[in-house]
């Protein structure tokens, strides 16, 4: 049983929401003090490229949810271009997909699920990582 088209064009919009927001929040950071929100920040972004991949590979691999912000990536600026990046390439699927798309079977760590089912887990995992991320800001005294 999967999601309508309306319901999937919902989820990609609000997954793309959430990188958004994101990609707002990490933007004014610099790299002095990047210190504990530049790996969530960047991890937050690799959900949304880690669903595309999957989708189009039909399979997901778990190693992309433990990586590690690439040493380029130093200050806020440079995180916030690849979540642009990234929610590009997120967009382009949603425009490219067809009807049926998300209701084809991915396999992954915790064995298979349709596509709409690999959504709505991730961006609802990705919800919550911007949930931790505006926290650890507002901890590190940069209000939302």
């Amino acid at each position: 049983m999967g999601v309508s088209g309306r319901d999937a064009a919902a989820l990609g919009r609000r997954l793309d929401e959430i990188l958004a927001a994101a990609e707002r929040l990490i933007r004014p950071v610099p790299e002095a003090e990047m210190e504990g929100v530049r790996d969530p920040a960047f991890r937050l972004f690799r959900l949304g490229l880690g669903f595309v991949d999957g989708m189009d590979r039909g399979r997901v691999t778990g190693d992309w949810r433990d990586e590690r912000a690439p040493d380029d990536l130093r200050d806020g600026g440079a995180v916030a271009r690849y979540g642009a990046l990234v929610r590009g390439r997120v967009g382009g699927w949603f425009e490219g997909a067809g009807p049926r798309e998300l209701d084809r079977v991915i396999d992954g760590p915790g064995g298979t699920r349709a596509g709409w089912a690999l959504l709505e887990e991730v961006t609802a995992e990705a919800a919550a990582q911007l949930g931790h991320l505006q926290a650890a800001l507002e901890r590190a005294g940069r209000a939302s």
